[in-house]
């Protein structure tokens, strides 16, 4: 096991990894912008070092400074958390030819999976069930790319080969709009991603999100640890995810599970990942994959009694993988709320100073945040200060448990979404369970 590991992320993840090397016996060191220097994660840590100014790419997406920081506190491995450099295979390439170890999949896995195209083929060759669309990146011709569409059928969705996180596509519904969007896209995608391949698939009107959690030890051994659902999104940003999913037959989740751990060993990946799928009218189609851990790991976590973050490690550190299918239970149900700084309805970011800060407790009742009473939210990174996970013994007692812990919790100097989330808690739709990706969409648009 390594004696001490490099945190190379922030918030509330850095404080999550920082915990699971604590119970592991691992010291750690955080490296921080010098936005970041109050955060409490900075203070708990055994050693921190300032990388930077705070704009993410002087500090968080500085990868010189970040192996620099390793190689002075003599840490061994490098966690990267998600976002940021997490699934950067360049990244990882150089911190493995540094001599550290990088706690993730390695980097050629990381290649393949984060271009969608490449992704897409190896899932076909692996059998996991894809959306109908083009084979590989569209071609130059614009005769040959209407005639892709006519074939896939109209609605399409355009999307960048090295896109994620809801960037980089185009939803096309005539012939006439078609090669415009094509040029947009391919420009957008190369600015944004410095990849102007774009690809084609067929857009599903009314699907839900659905997702599998891997384990993998890079040989012959996989497991699959069940899924969530995270159709509650605006703007493809989830904002409620829960495990299971409600209302699909078990026998539909074990089929593509064991196909998603299939792939993991065909394609030798090692460490934690998850499969995202679109699900409708009873199908599974695969539409990518991440590399790294999730935001919403926790409510994995709830269902199975597994820390993905404690097993992140020990794979990496090449302890020996002993979790096998058969040993995976699921119980319960689990749910999540990301709880933002911005405005709950006009959804404009609040950074800022918060005065007042009480979260809830009780049976069930997990918070992951790295925020406290005058910690100051700095405008430069993502919103999420907390997320609030209720654990039940099926669905229903998970969000009677989670209505109480959003009523509970205080926090005051800036906005949250927590009027959104106590909201949907209270629609008849979201407690019926089931809602389509462009639920939440729908329903903010008709608001007065």
């Amino acid at each position: 096991m390594f004696e001490k590991i490099l945190i190379a992320n922030r918030g509330e993840i850095a404080l999550r990894i920082q915990r699971a090397c604590r119970e592991l016996g691992i010291k750690t060191v955080v490296v921080h912008s010098e936005a970041d220097r109050e955060a409490k994660y900075v203070r708990l840590a055994d050693e921190s070092v300032c990388i930077g100014p705070a704009p993410s790419r002087e500090s968080y997406l500085n990868m010189p400074a970040i192996i620099s920081a390793a190689e002075v506190t003599d840490a061994e491995a490098i966690h990267p958390g998600y976002g940021f450099l997490s699934e950067n295979a360049d990244f990882a390439d150089r911190v493995e030819k540094s001599g550290f170890v990088f706690i993730g999949p390695r980097p050629d896995s990381i290649r393949l999976m984060g271009d969608k195209v490449s992704a897409k083929r190896a899932m076909i060759e692996a059998g996991v069930p894809v959306v109908p669309g083009s084979e590989g990146a569209l071609p130059d011709n614009p005769q040959e790319i209407m005639r892709i569409a006519r074939e896939v059928g109209y609605p399409v969705i355009i999307k960048a080969a090295g896109g994620g996180g809801g960037r980089g596509m185009r939803v096309v519904y005539t012939e006439a709009a078609l090669i415009n969007a094509v040029t947009m896209t391919r420009s957008e995608a190369g600015a944004a991603f410095n990849n102007p391949e774009v690809y084609m698939e067929k857009f599903l009107e009314n699907p839900r999100h659905v997702e599998i959690q891997i384990l993998a030890d890079g040989g012959r051994n996989a497991v699959w640890l069940g899924e969530r659902d995270c159709s509650m999104q605006r703007r493809h940003q989830k904002v409620i995810e829960e495990a299971p999913a409600p209302g699909i037959p078990r026998r539909l989740i074990e089929r593509i599970g064991d196909r998603c751990a299939d792939a993991c060993r065909k394609i030798g990946y090692r460490g934690a990942g998850t499969f995202e799928f679109l699900f409708e009218n009873g199908e599974f189609y695969f539409i990518e994959m991440n590399t790294r851990i999730q935001v919403e790991h926790p409510v994995t976590e709830l269902i199975t009694g597994i820390d993905l973050v404690q097993q992140q490690i020990r794979i990496a550190a090449g302890e020996k993988f002993t979790l096998r299918q058969r040993d995976i239970q699921f119980k319960g149900h689990a749910l999540e709320c990301r709880i933002n700084a911005e405005d709950p309805f006009r959804f404009v970011p609040s950074p800022g100073r918060i005065t007042n800060w009480h979260t809830p407790g009780g049976p069930g009742v997990r918070i992951d945040s790295h925020a406290y009473n005058g910690y100051f939210v700095p405008p430069n990174y993502d919103s999420m200060i907390a997320k609030v996970i209720t654990y039940g013994d099926d669905r229903e007692q998970a969000l009677a448990r989670m209505r109480i812990a959003l009523s509970e919790m205080v926090v005051e100097g800036i906005s949250t979404n927590i009027p959104l989330h106590r909201e949907l808690l209270q629609d008849a739709r979201f407690i019926e369970g089931g809602t389509s990706i462009h639920y939440l969409e729908h329903k903010l648009a008709q608001r007065p």
